[in-house]
């Protein structure tokens, strides 16, 4: 399958990509709020790693809710 225009899309292809796109886009800024606001105590290795890491995909975002904080107090 080659690179498509988005006017090549069907309308079904457009929503599903823009859905998609949504949920990463919620994901990582969430990802990125969280880290931000972390101390670093409370971070698993170091915080400029994870926030390239919250940048790869969803895997990102999901591998630094999952591996990536400490729990608080």
């Amino acid at each position: 399958m080659g690179n498509r225009h988005w006017s090549e899309l069907s309308d079904r292809q457009q929503t599903v990509l823009l859905v998609l796109v949504s949920v990463q886009l919620s994901l990582a800024a969430t990802a990125w709020a969280d880290l931000a606001a972390r101390p670093a105590a409370l971070v698993n290795g170091r915080k400029d790693v994870w926030s390239a890491v919250i940048a790869v995909n969803f895997l990102g975002p999901i591998a630094y809710f999952a591996r990536g904080r400490r729990p608080r107090g």
